[in-house]
């Protein structure tokens, strides 16, 4: 049957706001700043939005979004799905990369390889974690028992190329959401011979990359600007109205606003310092966005193996107060560890609303939660470091305000560790040299899973090492329950056993608040997957 689901991809929105700003540049150049800079655009391993926007200006997956950010086709212009909802078959359109080449099935499944092959941030999508491809949990057990991935392994992978424009991919469960999954940089192509000869270098600079996808880069210098140009061999050329698009990269709030009231940049994102000053001006652009930030307690640490412990520390954050009164950009505080506007159930209602409420400002049970852990722990005082990355804003806001509110309980220390957002993550975190780290997740697809995987022992992303073995089936129930209902109620139950064991401490929500050049329209800002999609973009006037 053919099939070409809307899935929902809450908080999308496609951006048609009047704001005052840029003017300088030409009509068809648009100019986004940002705070970070781009990883790379290598999709078996970039793992952060900037590197995904800049990775899905180049390059369409076998889905795509349209302009009202819905699942559309993107190099697929069929898709079909077999009664059991294990297999799914892609029809490919005619399309280019920018060599010249033709875009085939064996693209994607070369890609899907490769990042099961390296080992790469988002090898655990291709499994139970995510995409449920056949073979894909044995190849990586296989992989994290140390050996090395033959070509005979990875054949094993459920992503066969029929012909060079039919993709045949099996699954070990059915999966909802599949089509949006395939709007996910993880999930998109790559030229082999390409990627072959480039090496180690594949992605790292704009000599390094092939475009299928709205614009090629032209040029990039790392934490400066990266320019990209429109692709005129583009199947869908005659929806991109831009001929530029340029990123301002690494420019820190003030500058970038700054930027924009002198007409150099026609989007610039803001901080909490910023919020007065611009609330009031048609510029201002506020959204809420996809990303949780949490403290994650490393349960290698044997205090925090305490629950009551972790139970003091979730109880003294005063949620609200930092989220309105600190931020001031649209974040909210987080009720539990799913965002509000991720996914809605049967019942048509959000999930957040079916949930409970686990968070709860008490400095006084604060304090008694911490004495109780103190007595059964046989100890006067309690010192724990608490990690942040000073390049991920507002995350050192953050640790500053959990450091006084930890801080006021008698027996708790903190002592602070700041570093990088790289550092943070890939050497400190996945080395377990941290107590408390001040750390975030956006949402990969529009399913709570995105969120309660984190949690699931093994996960590469569990750097806390929390572990249930009741978590863990239900999991493993969610997985294989194709009754739409329970999976949805074994969900609820699944995020009530860990936040009633702190295994993380859900802070905010954040909010998204930027100045917008009020000529530009159908800028697609999305809170699931790739942030922004540029590919609609255009100026009046």
């Amino acid at each position: 049957m053919k099939k070409l689901v809307s899935v929902l991809m809450a908080g999308t929105m496609a951006l048609s706001l009047a704001a005052c700003g840029s003017g300088k540049d030409n009509a068809n150049t648009f100019t986004f700043a940002n705070e970070l800079d781009i990883k790379n655009l290598d999709s078996s391993d970039a793992d952060d939005g900037m590197s995904f926007n800049a990775m899905h200006a180049v390059i369409d997956g076998l889905m795509d979004v349209d302009k009202d950010g819905k699942v559309t086709y993107g190099i697929a212009k069929e898709h079909t799905v077999s009664e059991d909802g294990l297999t799914h078959t892609f029809v490919l359109r005619d399309a280019k990369w920018s060599n010249g080449d033709p875009v085939r099935a064996q693209d994607f499944v070369y890609a899907w390889q490769r990042i099961l092959k390296k080992s790469g941030n988002y090898a655990y999508m291709m499994g139970s974690d995510g995409a449920h491809l056949v073979g894909a949990d044995e190849l990586m057990a296989k992989n994290e028992a140390g050996s090395e991935l033959t070509q005979e392994d990875l054949d094993t992978l459920g992503a066969k190329a029929v012909d060079d424009q039919t993709l045949v991919v099996s699954l070990t469960s059915p999966v909802s959401y599949f089509e949006e999954l395939m709007t996910f940089p993880c999930y998109f192509p790559q030229n082999e011979k390409f990627t072959e000869e480039q090496g180690q270098n594949y992605g790292k600079s704009a000599d390094a990359i092939l475009s299928n996808g709205s614009f090629v880069m032209e040029s990039w210098e790392p934490g400066s600007k990266a320019v990209f140009t429109k692709n005129e061999d583009y199947w869908d050329a005659d929806s991109v109205k831009l001929d530029k698009l340029v990123m301002n990269l690494v420019q820190e709030p003030t500058v970038a606003a700054q930027n924009f009231d002198s007409g150099n940049n026609d989007y610039a994102p803001i901080d909490s310092d910023l919020v007065d000053k611009y609330k009031d001006n048609d510029a201002f652009w506020n959204v809420k966005s996809g990303f949780l930030f949490y403290v994650m307690p490393n349960l290698q640490n044997t205090d925090l193996q305490n629950q009551n412990l972790r139970k003091a520390l979730s109880l003294a954050i005063d949620r609200e107060d930092f989220a309105q009164n600190v931020l001031k950009d649209g974040s909210v505080e987080a009720n539990g560890f799913v965002p509000e506007d991720l996914s809605k159930g049967p019942n048509g209602e959000d999930f957040r609303e079916d949930a409970k409420d686990f968070t709860t400002y008490d400095v006084n049970a604060a304090q008694e939660a911490l004495n109780q852990a103190l007595q059964e722990l046989g100890k006067s005082e309690v010192t724990l470091r608490l990690l942040y990355g000073t390049d991920e804003s507002p995350m050192d806001t953050m640790a500053t305000y959990l450091q006084n509110a930890f801080t006021k309980l008698d027996g708790l220390n903190i002592e602070m560790v700041a570093t990088t957002k790289q550092d943070r993550i890939y050497n400190k975190e996945a080395n377990g040299d941290f107590d408390l780290a001040c750390t975030r997740w956006g949402p990969d697809y529009g399913d709570p899973t995105t969120y309660l995987y984190l949690m699931k022992t093994g996960n590469n992303n569990n750097y806390g090492k929390w572990s249930n073995e009741q978590y863990d089936a239900l999991l493993n129930q969610i997985n294989t329950e194709l009754d739409v209902q329970k999976r949805w109620d074994l969900m609820l139950q699944a995020e009530e056993l860990a936040m009633n064991d702190y295994a993380n401490i859900p802070v905010f929500q954040k909010g998204n608040t930027a100045l917008l050049n009020p000529k530009v329209k159908d800028l697609v800002n999305q809170q699931v997957g790739t942030p922004f999609t540029f590919k609609y973009v255009y100026k009046e006037g």
